[in-house]
């Protein structure tokens, strides 16, 4: 979720201090420690090579550990961002990226837009990807992951669900060419009942 406010109780939840915490509770689970729940999605990350990548709607940064050199993140949560920094991540708060980072200095690779999409609609959106994608080099690759159906219901401040069709259209009217997309670690089927199950989403700039 990034610049574009929504109205209601669910932004301001994803924006408070209480959400970062509960991310970090989340990430932080004994058992997600002992068993390194994340070791699948980081590779998954990894095998797609994506260079210097700008990670939108960053949250605490566990995405940012599996991304290349020179990789930067936003978030709409300033505590989120306090965090990564502390992690020694380079983050920003959207209005302070647009000011200090300027679509002229070194593009991006990529831009990765993880667990974003589904808490907005479909129209804000292709607002974020209008936002960032000067920021994209020609021939870049935009990465979009949102959650099946189990993972879906499991957050209140979900607003709309993303499964692939409903992407392609958002990137299309951007301008993106489809490159792939994939059910990610599990088969489509799985996603209804096991709430870690992904859609990956990979589209090009032209």
């Amino acid at each position: 979720m990034e610049k574009t406010n929504v109205a209601g109780s669910r932004l301001t939840d994803t924006a408070s201090e209480g959400y970062t915490d509960r991310l970090r509770r989340l990430s932080g689970s004994r058992w997600k420690q002992v068993i390194n729940v994340q070791a699948p999605y980081q590779w998954n990350l990894r095998r797609l090579a994506l260079g210097r990548t700008l990670d939108i709607g960053c949250g605490i940064g566990r995405n940012m550990l599996s991304l290349g050199a020179g990789s930067v993140g936003t978030d709409h949560n300033d505590h989120s961002v306090a965090y990564c920094s502390e992690q020694g991540f380079e983050a920003y708060t959207p209005d302070d990226f647009f000011r200090k980072v300027s679509p002229e200095s070194t593009p991006f690779d990529s831009l990765l837009i993880a667990h974003v999409f589904e808490h907005l609609t479909a129209e804000q959106d292709l607002g974020i990807l209008h936002q960032y994608l000067p920021y994209l080099r020609s021939g870049g690759r935009v990465v979009i992951i949102t959650p099946q159906e189990a993972g879906y219901a499991s957050d209140a401040s979900h607003v709309e669900f993303m499964p692939f069709e409903k992407v392609a259209q958002i990137v299309g009217k951007a301008g993106l060419k489809v490159q792939k997309y994939y059910s990610f670690p599990f088969p489509r089927p799985v996603g209804k009942v096991f709430k870690y199950n992904e859609f990956v989403f990979i589209a090009k700039k032209l």
